[in-house]
């Protein structure tokens, strides 16, 4: 019960409160680029599919944490979890600083993501990491494609993204470590169709 109510208030936080981080954004001291307003709009629109990330994110590790048995797992899944609440304050704040908005769509992508990861997480913790690794995968190729399309001078947006894709890659890499079995090819494809549904549509909405 406990875990589950832990869930229910992540769940709150993550959608409705202003998300607190405990690390500095790695933008701290950078002046904002001075941009026109197509890289402008660019750039916003890449930090608010970046920003739904940090939410699917949120959602995944909340609802495995809440069901694995495995308290050393819960714990590393609860660490992770703190890590992608520093990038979703990140992400806001550029947001912020860019004049862009969150996607419409958050509580939505949250419901998605929450839900794989609980099928995921029933089916066994090994398959549990196994859906970390592979989702921290797709993301970090995803940051490294925004690192192509964002301003060359938005450096405090690069700044981030950079952290970013470095932090997803070690998670990806510890779940590894942990014994995540590795997920059959049609899941994997499934997963980055349904992220290239997202990433898409958060793009506008």
């Amino acid at each position: 019960m406990d875990a589950f109510l832990t869930a229910a208030d992540n769940t709150l936080r993550t959608l409705f409160a202003q998300p607190r981080a405990t690390e500095r954004t790695p933008a701290h001291g950078m002046e904002e680029a001075a941009l026109n307003p197509a890289q402008k709009k660019l750039a916003g629109a890449l930090m608010r599919v970046n920003h739904v990330g940090e939410v699917c994110a949120q959602a995944l590790y909340t609802a495995q944490a809440a069901v694995t048995r495995n308290p050393e797992l819960r714990a590393h899944l609860q660490e992770a979890a703190r890590e992608e609440t520093d990038h979703l304050a990140w992400t806001q704040q550029r947001l912020d600083a860019l004049g862009a908005r969150p996607s419409l769509l958050n509580p939505l992508w949250f419901a998605g993501a929450f839900t794989l990861g609980l099928v995921a997480a029933k089916v066994s913790d090994r398959a549990s990491l196994g859906f970390v690794v592979e989702t921290e995968n797709q993301v970090a190729a995803h940051l490294q494609s925004h690192l192509k399309r964002l301003p060359e001078q938005d450096l405090a947006s690069r700044a981030v993204v950079a952290r970013m894709q470095e932090d997803e890659e070690r998670h990806a890499a510890q779940a590894r470590a942990s014994g995540a079995l590795e997920l059959p090819a049609p899941a994997r494809l499934a997963m980055k169709a349904a992220a290239k549904v997202m990433t898409t549509t958060a793009h506008y909405l």
